[in-house]
């Protein structure tokens, strides 16, 4: 992998992962379109990492928070304030996600990543269920006032993110506003409860690479892959939690169902990358 495309899919991963626009569709459909080669196990350790990093690093002071209160629960024996259940929540919201994630990536990945169609039709399907429950939903809700079946739902919805085109952080963050909470709220504890599974893949991925070993000259793309991640990500995440606070998710919305219908047009236009 040259350079080049390190900072481009780098950029992707960061932007893409965090806003509701699906990293997994643009890391796929963008090299396509381009006709460049598979990343490969590298580099994909390396937009892993990137994205962790992205994350602690906005939210240390969460981070903290999180253990101090699930240690201080254990020692309490109690769950009795809403710092203390936080943890487990996030938790048991991680733990649908995971097991679906252990047992079906690779055949998810076998049926869809080779179809770019529907890639771009699922950008388009799940980008107007973002915009409907957006203007819908009452957003009264906020981090305090979940509860342990609203942590669950979240969760369960989280699996469909495997899919390529619907976006981890959109379909739990519509989960969240279907539910009721604030868009604030919605996209916090869909960052939050996106730690432990973006450490984990990252962990995972970074054994079979240790296991393999970096293969020649990809270790500078993929420090700067690294990098470009963390930095765009970071970005990313200030940004979508300012947003939200008195804007609607509606462009969002917009750009997915745009995107999603010019690659429609150029594959039945004939196109194959």
């Amino acid at each position: 992998m040259n350079l080049l495309h390190a900072v481009v899919l780098g950029a992707l991963q960061g932007f893409a992962e965090v806003l509701p626009i699906s990293s997994s569709a643009h890391l796929i459909l963008i090299p396509w379109l381009l006709k460049w080669p598979e990343s490969g196990l590298t580099f994909d350790v390396a937009l892993h990492v990137g994205t962790l990093l992205a994350l602690a690093l906005y939210f240390w002071r969460d981070i903290i928070e999180l253990v101090v209160s699930f240690f201080d629960a254990i020692v309490a024996r109690s769950l009795n304030t809403p710092a203390r259940r936080l943890p487990f929540l996030i938790i048991a919201a991680t733990v649908p996600a995971a097991a679906v994630g252990k047992l079906f990536e690779h055949k998810v990945e076998e049926i869809f990543r080779s179809n770019p169609l529907l890639i771009a039709s699922f950008l388009i399907l799940f980008g107007l269920i973002l915009g409907w429950v957006d203007y819908m939903g009452r957003k009264r809700l906020i981090l305090d006032d979940i509860k342990t079946s609203s942590a669950l739902t979240i969760g369960l919805m989280q699996c469909l993110a495997l899919i390529p085109g619907v976006s981890r952080s959109g379909i739990t963050i519509t989960a969240g506003l279907m539910l009721g909470f604030t868009r604030e709220s919605a996209a916090r504890f869909s960052f939050l409860m996106s730690l432990p599974i973006v450490a984990g893949a990252a962990l995972l991925k970074s054994l079979h690479l240790l296991k393999h070993g970096i293969p020649a000259g990809e270790a500078l793309p993929m420090l700067v892959g690294i990098t470009v991640s963390a930095v765009t990500g970071y970005i990313s995440v200030a940004f979508l939690l300012r947003f939200v606070q008195k804007q609607s998710l509606a462009p969002f919305v917009w750009y997915r169902v745009i995107a999603g219908g010019g690659l429609i047009i150029t594959i039945l236009s004939g196109f194959k990358g």
